[in-house]
């Protein structure tokens, strides 16, 4: 599972740092783009719920599959055609990730599957480094996308073509993703009970998830305002900087906030996860707030490489805590629909991104709502949660609470 993360969260890497670029350079304005991926990573949703709540059902690894076999397919169409109906439907259908994060079902099952093979106790460490291994494969992905792609200009291809080369590289890692999945353990299955009531899959844990995915959601709605692709075209667009350079910059972001998610872990086991994931993310949020403010290069990558060192933590934490508050035979569905709601929230805000991009005097406006949204979802994560403890916590609590 770390192996087909790596080489999944590699392909999503490279190809954040150019399908704006790839697209624009198709003759899409930056409002269509934007229209694009939101209708994208919105068909992303739809599959991903779809496939992670029967997968623990219907089974695991075949679920993956079919989800490797929707993104090498939906790479190959990107790489193909330049008509907007058809990348719509190929975005739609299938699996593209214009932010550099996991979209589709490939996450939320192998949540479940790695909470199903390890102790409760070591949970959030073995998800710490799992978030790395992601976070090392995105930088390594964007470095590789901007280089290779600078690489094929200064041969003479023009900027489409090379552009394209990286997309027809997310396919053929697709391909090679569906094929790691046949080889995954029959130990990471579970067999759900049939004789209960469910409502997307989930049984007992509905209110809690559900409640959850609320504020999952408007966490990536307003981190949908600066995904990766976006934030690139805004330091193309205020600051001139090549996509080779924008490679370099994300790489060293990536790189720092895999390090980041090991810290959260021994940060968890002393103050708790919930305390963990709110008080390491509201700086965070602030610092992306100041990155539009800094008047140089130099100042603003500075800023995002400081937030990108901290902005991680939360996701292991958040990854373990919502294994820990749900039944063995509900993980893959709870795992499923709280991931839904944060692709659905992301897939909304790139369409008013894309808008205000498009205005050369709003094209900060995105950092700014941004940064106050994931504010407000970490006080509401708080006041919602923090008396609500997973079972390791409960048989050891945590040490000194966060102030």
């Amino acid at each position: 599972m770390f192996l087909t993360r790596c080489t999944r969260l590699f392909a999503y890497g490279a190809l954040s740092v150019v399908l704006v670029f790839y697209l624009t350079s198709l003759g899409f304005t930056t409002s269509q783009t934007g229209l694009l991926l939101t209708l994208t990573l919105a068909g992303d949703t739809v599959v991903s719920l779809y496939l992670t709540t029967r997968a623990d059902r219907i089974g695991r690894r075949r679920m993956l599959i079919v989800g490797a076999i929707l993104m090498a397919a939906a790479g190959l169409i990107f790489a193909c055609t330049s008509n907007f109906l058809f990348l719509l439907i190929a975005g739609t259908i299938g699996v593209i990730s214009p932010s550099g994060n996991e979209v589709g079902p490939f996450l939320p099952i192998e949540q479940a599957a790695l909470s199903h093979v390890v102790p409760d106790q070591s949970r959030t460490t073995i998800f710490a480094w799992y978030t790395l291994a992601g976070s090392l494969a995105t930088a390594a992905g964007s470095l590789a996308g901007g280089m290779f792609s600078h690489a094929l200009q200064t041969t003479a291809m023009l900027p489409p073509g090379s552009y394209r080369a990286v997309v027809l590289l997310y396919a053929g890692l697709g391909a090679l993703l569906a094929f790691f999945f046949t080889r995954l353990s029959s130990a990471a299955a579970v067999s759900a009970p049939l004789d209960q009531p469910r409502f997307l899959g989930l049984g007992r844990s509905r209110n809690v998830v559900l409640r959850l995915s609320g504020l999952f959601a408007l966490d990536s709605f307003a981190g949908g305002f600066v995904i990766q692709s976006f934030a690139a075209y805004w330091f193309y667009l205020r600051f001139g900087v090549d996509p080779a350079t924008l490679g370099t910059i994300f790489f060293g972001a990536n790189v720092l906030a895999g390090i980041s998610a090991l810290l959260a872990s021994r940060l968890a086991a002393r103050f708790g996860l919930v305390n963990t994931m709110v008080f390491t993310h509201l700086p965070s949020n602030i610092l992306l707030i100041l990155v539009p403010l800094m008047p140089t290069l130099s100042l603003a990558i500075l800023v995002l490489l400081v937030r990108f060192s901290i902005s991680q933590m939360d996701v292991p934490t958040r990854q373990s805590y919502t294994m820990a508050v749900v039944g063995p035979e509900e993980r893959s569905a709870a795992a499923g629909v709280t991931g839904v709601a944060r692709t659905t929230g992301a897939a909304i805000a790139p369409v008013f991104a894309g808008l205000l991009l498009a205005r050369p005097s709003l094209i900060s406006m995105p950092f700014f709502i941004a940064g106050t949204l994931k504010i407000v979802y970490d006080l509401l994560l708080y006041r919602g949660f923090a008396a609500v403890r997973p079972p390791e916590e409960v048989a050891s609590p945590p040490g000194p609470q966060a102030p």
